[in-house]
């Protein structure tokens, strides 16, 4: 299942980037305050409460005295909310003083809440401006709480201000927690994304390494015997290109079946060769053999060849491939033992040359193969180890756990 974009229009929550709901768009989102304010409040701005009406328990409204004022301060409030995305701050002080002039303007007349006043503060809050709507929401209360005193306001009208007041930031800080959440979602899977491409990235080197550096090495080593023998025995130069061009051919189906995986078009037109199997040791031996190198190849138990995971497989592969590359390269060698077994608990691959001697501190730094051969146990839950014989030679021993369901 593929991932949700990330941040695909401006989603705040996890349930939003998954696609759960459509969501509208920002200037939807930025108009429906604007909307809703002005439809509850302008209609408490021209008419006022004027007692009860002709018939028993009906009311009475009648257009306002200081409708115009009141008008204005209510459509301007509002509008100033089209302005809370950019300046959420500003937008919510402003926001503040128009509902604090409204009450003063009106005292004794009971009308809608100041509904532009609640979507302002939610809205500073939930965009990091927290202290202009915590400022803003004390004033406001203060304001109720003076004009008590002095107007001698009604006192359910002063426990409705304090109780809106407190749900509206509790509603504020609700929505800052929720965007919160999903900021930190975001981060997680882009964090997920990250880490998965670079051990891709990470994958493909290793598998170019180890492709690229048997391969050319064989074609190094057999284009300096073509060289050597091209007129003093034409048939051996012969067979040493047609070494080259194997090798190569096989070094180009293998490139392309590592590098299969980036292509996106599904296109044919690069066919993928199937991943390295320890059945194609036999083959890989000869290669080596090829150059001048004796190689005892021993596979026990041969259902071993079919029976063993496929990840298990290609690491034992490239394992027993990039040592072989190695010898070759730098041990010296005439002769090399490759053994791979399997016992109750683990698959093992162990390979030792009778190359020049070395010493510890020839292979301390363990280069970029070492590095590859080990990562691809560590990964397995396997461990690796290289080093120098006492008699002389090299030798690599992996070791990689048997799945628990083969060991059950």
């Amino acid at each position: 299942m593929t991932a949700p974009p990330l941040g695909a229009g401006g989603s705040d929550n996890a349930w939003e980037l998954a696609g759960a709901r459509p969501r509208p768009s920002p200037r939807a989102r930025l108009r429906l305050p604007v909307a809703i304010s002005l439809l509850i409040q302008v209609p408490g701005a021209l008419f006022g409460w004027r007692g009860p009406g002709p018939r028993a328990g009906s009311p009475s409204f009648a257009l306002s005295a200081d409708w115009p004022l009141a008008l204005v301060i209510t459509v301007v409030a509002c509008l100033a909310l089209l302005a809370a995305r950019r300046w959420p701050g500003p937008v919510v002080a402003f926001v503040t003083a128009a509902a604090i002039a409204d009450l003063l303007l009106r005292p004794e007349t009971p009308g809608p809440p100041f509904v532009a006043l609640a979507f302002a503060i939610v809205g500073a809050i939930a965009r990091n401006a927290r202290v202009w709507a915590w400022v803003s929401a004390g004033v406001m209360w203060a304001a109720v709480l003076l004009a008590s005193l002095a107007l001698e306001l009604a006192p359910s009208r002063v426990a409705f201000s304090t109780l809106g007041v407190l749900a509206v930031l509790g509603i504020g800080e609700a929505v800052r927690a929720r965007r919160e959440r999903a900021a930190a979602y975001r981060r997680a899977i882009a964090q997920r994304r990250q880490t998965a491409a670079e051990a891709e990235r990470v994958r493909i080197a290793r598998e170019l390494h180890d492709v690229l550096a048997h391969s050319l090495s064989s074609i190094n080593v057999q284009a300096g015997v073509g060289l050597h023998l091209i007129e003093r025995d034409p048939a051996a130069g012969a067979a040493a290109l047609a070494e080259i061009k194997a090798a190569s051919r096989v070094a180009l189906d293998e490139v392309r079946s590592v590098l299969g995986v980036l292509r996106s078009d599904g296109s044919p037109a690069s066919p993928l060769a199937p991943e390295p199997e320890l059945s194609q040791l036999e083959r890989l031996a000869a290669s080596v053999t090829a150059q001048g190198l004796s190689i005892d190849l021993e596979v026990e138990p041969e259902s071993l060849q079919h029976d063993a995971p496929r990840p298990i497989q290609l690491a034992l592969y490239r394992i027993v491939q990039e040592s072989l590359t190695n010898v070759v390269r730098h041990a010296q060698a005439k002769h090399v033992r490759v053994s791979v077994r399997a016992n109750a608990t683990h698959y093992i691959a162990e390979i030792v040359d009778d190359g020049a001697p070395t010493t510890a501190a020839d292979t301390a730094g363990g280069g970029r193969g070492l590095l590859g051969m080990r990562e691809r146990a560590t990964l397995l839950g396997g461990t690796l180890e290289a080093g120098p014989q006492p008699g002389g030679g090299f030798r690599v021993r992996a070791r990689i756990p048997r799945p628990e369901e083969e060991q059950s």
